[in-house]
């Protein structure tokens, strides 16, 4: 029994080390839903889309700037198609980071589709479509809004376009849907955010004046942050700190006055939205379109045939 002891504790080592490595494997291959970063105005609105049109999402990004969005002008029910988010931003650029770091510009979008409209099951998306959708993790706003998607933050240096694999409704199955024009909404961010979602603001502002006075001294700590000493008129110092990573514009000896910038914008990001319209084309209609455009076309032609009878016929009659 004892000679069997040191087997049976290797023999357990070696299944948790087997368990262990399944689960980081596991994870790897099948990521789990929570490791996604889900777009904060998930947490704060049950619609993304207020009734002015505005996307919630420029409640936090408050610069202003393009997105664009390709669609198909028409599609058929059932159907999987692409729609590209566009989000261009030069890619040498940085931001700071939450811990005061510069680093690359993350990425966010939603994409407001028509009710019956959703995202794609894996199943029924072609090969080529997936391979350009390799890596990006979309998902439904919520579970009661499936043709509501929304994608982010992920890296920009490797994401200026988003392609949203579709799929179109069938009106034969789903009542409420109809062969009609329909709108898409889009809103597309890059870089951090100025608020966050309880208001407070984020280190991606620029820094602003508390009081009035002159710079007494500028103490920078070991961290990287600084401490300015600000001497009013009674003579009387107070402190304002500057989180570290932002860009001092004031010096000692600079006079302040209230609300006066005292670092530069470090903002470089910013959100914008646009819209298209999609056509759900009703396969019956083509069917009818084609055979009206044959009927015209051949129609054309035996009326040229028939003309060029009658012209021979004349020729004949003159001849005569």
């Amino acid at each position: 029994m004892k000679l069997n002891k040191p087997k049976n504790w290797i023999t357990t080592i070696q299944i948790f080390i087997c368990m262990y490595l399944g689960i980081i494997f596991l994870n790897i291959i099948y990521p789990l839903n929570t490791n996604a970063f889900p777009l904060y105005a998930q947490q704060g609105y049950d619609d993304p889309r207020e009734a002015t049109g505005r996307i919630v999402c420029a409640n936090c990004h408050l610069a202003q700037k393009a997105v664009e969005i390709e669609t198909p002008q028409s599609v058929l029910p059932n159907t999987v198609f692409a729609a590209k988010v566009k989000i261009p931003y030069d890619t040498q650029s940085e931001q700071i980071l939450g811990n005061g770091n510069k680093g690359p510009l993350n990425m966010g979008a939603v994409l407001i589709l028509p009710d019956g409209f959703k995202l794609a099951p894996k199943n029924l998306i072609p090969e080529e479509l997936k391979e350009k959708t390799k890596g990006t993790y979309i998902q439904p706003y919520s579970t009661d809004k499936d043709n509501i998607l929304v994608v982010g933050p992920i890296p920009g240096n490797k994401n200026k376009e988003i392609i949203f694999p579709i799929l179109s409704p069938d009106p034969s199955t789903n009542k409420k849907v109809h062969f009609l024009k329909y709108p898409i909404y889009v809103g597309g961010n890059r870089g951090r955010g100025q608020l966050y979602p309880t208001g407070d603001k984020s280190n991606n502002n620029t820094i602003t004046s508390l009081f009035n006075g002159i710079v007494k001294n500028i103490n920078q700590s070991t961290q990287g942050d600084y401490n300015i000493e600000v001497l009013d008129r009674d003579g009387h110092i107070s402190n304002q700190s500057i989180p570290r990573g932002l860009n001092l514009i004031i010096s000692e000896g600079n006079d302040l006055t209230f609300n006066q910038a005292m670092t530069s914008d470090p903002n470089i990001g910013g959100f914008g939205q646009s819209e298209t319209e999609i056509v759900l084309q009703s396969p019956e209609r083509i069917k009818s379109m084609i055979v009206f455009f044959f009927a015209v076309t051949l129609a054309q032609i035996l009326f040229v045939l028939k003309k060029k009878q009658w012209e021979k016929v004349q020729a004949a009659d003159i001849n005569f």
